[in-house]
């Protein structure tokens, strides 16, 4: 008998991706007080509130008890769909699996520094007289940057796991092109785009015609029918500025 089984026979199929995923990093277990901050963001962006799935990050939290049951309740009063939990002890893990959630070892110290510790950090003078080191330092970057020529069709995706993603073509609806920093569209981009994947809200999305069925800038969503009709069909830049995105014209 074949260990191969008939592709008509499949009823799915496993493949590794790199979806975006956006992390509510709680800094207290009261669900009230959770309850009262979700009040104050709805009405705040209240597009970012519709159905977005979200990982609950407990490392900070110093209690091996959590009402977690509670806290995913208020997340979903207000719209919020809570998918995993991300760090804390034992008992926070076997009360993620028995709610149905999924559990994320805590990321490692130093890799989820936030945008304000980054700033705050001044960067090394680079070397007067280092050939090599630029050189190197140059190869890292066009390593990083991914290049992409033609059109990325409807249920393909295009990703840059560790910069910036250039794609010299469309992206079809349907498609996805994802990239830890900028993305470039030298054509419609009308499938999905998602910038900043690890969370760098530097980052932004180019496109020489916007069509988005959805844009992300690490996290942060908008799609299609919040887009400003106006800006469709145009060259545009989009970029995370004050807790939403922008999307402006690009001339």
């Amino acid at each position: 008998m074949s260990l191969n089984a008939d592709s008509a026979d499949n009823a799915f199929t496993f493949k590794g991706g790199m979806l975006p995923m956006t992390v509510m990093e709680l800094s207290s277990a009261d669900p009230e007080q959770i309850r009262r901050q979700l009040a104050g963001k709805l009405s705040q962006s209240p597009a970012f509130f519709q159905h977005t799935p979200v990982v609950l990050g407990v490392e900070k939290l110093d209690e091996p008890h959590l009402a977690l049951e509670r806290i995913c309740a208020v997340c979903r009063d207000h719209k919020l769909l809570p998918v995993a939990v991300r760090g804390g002890p034992e008992p926070v893990r076997q009360s993620a699996w028995a709610l149905g959630l999924g559990w994320f070892a805590p990321v490692e110290e130093g890799r989820a520094r936030t945008l304000e510790s980054v700033e705050r950090t001044d960067a090394p003078a680079p070397p007067e007289h280092d050939s090599a080191a630029d050189s190197a330092a140059l190869d890292a970057a066009q390593v990083a940057t991914r290049l992409y020529r033609g059109t990325v069709r409807s249920g393909q995706q295009v990703s840059a796991p560790e910069g910036d993603l250039i794609v010299v073509g469309a992206v079809n609806a349907g498609a996805e092109v994802l990239a830890a920093g900028n993305i470039h569209v030298y054509g419609a981009l009308r499938g999905r785009a998602l910038a900043g994947i690890h969370g760098n809200t530097s980052a932004g999305i180019y496109c020489r015609e916007l069509e988005a069925e959805l844009l992300s800038v690490a996290g942060n969503y908008k799609r299609l029918e919040d887009i400003d009709p106006k800006l469709l069909g145009l060259a545009a830049q989009v970029h995370f500025c004050e807790e939403q995105l922008e999307i402006k014209r690009l001339v």
